[in-house]
């Protein structure tokens, strides 16, 4: 391949874990890799292994940390245009710019840097804020090709430069040398653990996880992150007294493993999806999961059997799931052993890495 040098720019770190691991993935085939990105303010970025970091957005920004979110987004917004004119003085220095967000779309379409190949993966091809469809294909329409994780994704965007190459599991966090021990509450735990981690948004459907746990005995439901636009008292009042923890706070790398370790069962009982990066920490971690029905969601089961499907919103359904998979550990074990497999074939990095080196030399020819 020789060296390709390559860029991926995410200005945000919207997608902070998967810049990195796909950096690194693609550095360990031979290509000059460099991350552009902003400061990470919820904790320690992942180290570069391979390639290198360049942290040249939102500087005034990222000072103020992640205790002022509204301060720090309006800050965001007054440096995002010099901040991408710049960068499109050092775009030239790449032979692929792969953007992996960009956070300004109506913007971003006249600021983009004009040198070409211009990769873009769109990792949110469902558009939950009121940012049409229709903007994401103009978007598409500038690029010389475009990535998205899923067929639904891919039939969603109709695009005819679109390829569709999988989200990677995150087996880094597998292998963690600073991985932390579960706080001392949750450690004393001795029954089944089922678990719902990640970001606590409207559209992922842990009311209705709450509300189906009143079904489900002998277990305990424990809700791992920080809450965006929910009413955490609502949710306390659904969730059974005594059977039900909230930890209401992001949790680094290091804290997530243990989490993820102890849980007997991972639900994402989410009303839309295309992709979640806890879908792919599952699979790392090969966790027997239940999962809604949706959009990438379904093509992980249908492919790979690694998880078991219920409608999306159906208390009743989840809590079944949730049952009967608690009272039968050797179905338990089958899903862990497909998700296990799928984490270590079809979405490891270096297969993807190989995927998305070939959409790169395509562009380039």
């Amino acid at each position: 391949m020789g060296h390709m040098r390559v860029q991926l720019v995410d200005p945000s770190g919207d997608v902070t874990p998967y810049d990195h691991a796909l950096a690194a993935a693609l550095a360990r085939r031979g290509a000059e890799v460099e991350v552009v990105t902003s400061r990470f303010v919820h904790g320690p970025a992942p180290a570069p292994d391979g390639y290198l970091l360049r942290e040249d957005f939102y500087r005034l920004a990222t000072r103020l940390g992640a205790d002022a979110p509204r301060r720090r987004r309006a800050l965001k917004l007054l440096e995002h245009t010099p901040d991408m004119l710049r960068y499109r003085r050092h775009a030239a220095a790449a032979d692929v710019r792969h953007y992996q967000w960009l956070p300004v779309e109506r913007l971003d379409l006249r600021l983009l840097p004009p040198h070409r190949p211009r990769v873009l993966t769109m990792h949110n091809v469902i558009r939950r804020e009121p940012g049409p469809l229709a903007l994401a294909r103009r978007l598409a329409h500038r690029m010389d090709a475009v990535i998205v994780h899923t067929r639904h994704g891919a039939e969603l965007l109709a695009h005819e430069r679109v390829h569709v190459i999988p989200h990677g599991a995150f087996e880094h966090l597998t292998r963690q040398p600073d991985e932390c021990r579960l706080p001392g509450q949750l450690a004393e735990v001795e029954g089944p653990v089922v678990l719902c981690f990640g970001l606590i948004r409207p559209y992922k459907g842990v009311d209705v996880l709450v509300e189906a746990f009143q079904e489900v005995d002998d277990a305990e439901l424990w809700v791992v992150g920080r809450p965006l636009g929910v009413s955490m008292e609502r949710l306390r009042r659904l969730a059974p007294p005594s059977r039900a923890r909230f930890v209401e706070r992001y949790v680094s790398d290091p804290e997530q493993a243990a989490f993820l370790r102890r849980a007997d069962l991972l639900v994402l009982p989410h009303r839309t999806v295309d992709v979640s990066g806890v879908l792919f920490a599952g699979l790392a971690f090969g966790k027997a999961m239940v999962l809604s029905d949706v959009g990438g969601f379904r093509e992980v089961v249908e492919d790979h059997r690694a998880g078991r499907l219920v409608p999306p919103g159906d208390a009743d359904a989840l809590a079944a799931a949730i049952t009967d998979l608690l009272e039968h550990p050797e179905e338990r074990a089958a899903l862990e052993r497909r998700a296990a497999a799928a984490a270590a074939g079809p979405y490891s990095w270096d297969r993807i890495a190989q995927a998305t080196i070939g959409v790169y030399e395509e562009v380039l020819a």
